[in-house]
């Protein structure tokens, strides 16, 4: 029987090595795409899942009133006072009352730690909620001697990247470095040889005209 060596996980916070081999909208296709890799026997300790636009997702589930607080209090403390009861009828008497009165007990302190607590809030916080980390995108990362195997097997459920990061597009700029050559312009079209010559046609050349004469008045000096 042969054992898969683990990948050491380093303990330093480390961005993640090797090629984007797929990428998925939601982490439950990113976790599909491990299980099928581990199914088709692929070294799945090289594979990294990384999730890209982190975003903190808080969901309200409902409204927060005393009633309510109070009846989870007592649930709460119900079932320490149960575990409890359990602890002692196992080591004492065996006594189902004793059980009993460990549940109400840990019950009403349940309740009234609850209550009170929810007062020192003054209604600033009158709802309830659960949060999550909730990322855009989710990459399959392997490293560079496995991509293209990890590539292969996946061909079957899509998702499937050419490579980890991509640069994104943008205007091009010429280059700073005065070393790296700009294209020279392109020549102006020549005709061919023995071609007749046509020349450029341009607007009607109009003489200028000469001012009239005008005859000298007798008797003027």
């Amino acid at each position: 029987m042969s054992f898969t060596r683990a990948t050491r996980v380093p303990t330093a916070p480390t961005l993640p090595q090797g090629e984007a081999v797929a990428s998925y909208g939601t982490y439950l296709e990113a976790q599909r795409a491990v299980d099928h890799l581990a199914d088709k026997q692929f070294p799945v300790q090289h594979v990294t899942i990384v999730g890209t636009d982190l975003r903190m997702v808080e969901r309200v589930t409902g409204r927060l009133s005393y009633p309510r607080v109070a009846l989870a209090g007592f649930a709460s403390g119900a079932w320490f006072g149960l575990f409890v009861g359990l602890l002692l009828s196992m080591f004492g008497s065996g006594d189902s009352s004793l059980m009993f009165a460990a549940i109400l007990i840990g019950g009403a302190f349940g309740l009234l730690f609850s209550v009170i607590t929810y007062s020192f809030t003054g209604g600033k916080r009158d709802f309830t909620s659960t949060s999550q980390i909730v990322a855009t995108t989710y990459a399959l990362l392997c490293g560079a001697e496995h991509a293209n195997k990890a590539r292969n097997l996946l061909q079957e459920i899509g998702g499937v990247q050419s490579g980890w990061p991509a640069r994104p597009a943008g205007p091009s700029t010429p280059p700073s470095d005065p070393r790296v050559a700009y294209p020279e312009p392109a020549a102006p079209h020549q005709p061919p040889a023995g071609s007749p010559t046509v020349p450029p046609v341009g607007p009607p050349t109009v003489p200028p005209t000469a001012p009239p004469t005008v005859p000298p008045t007798p008797g003027a000096l």
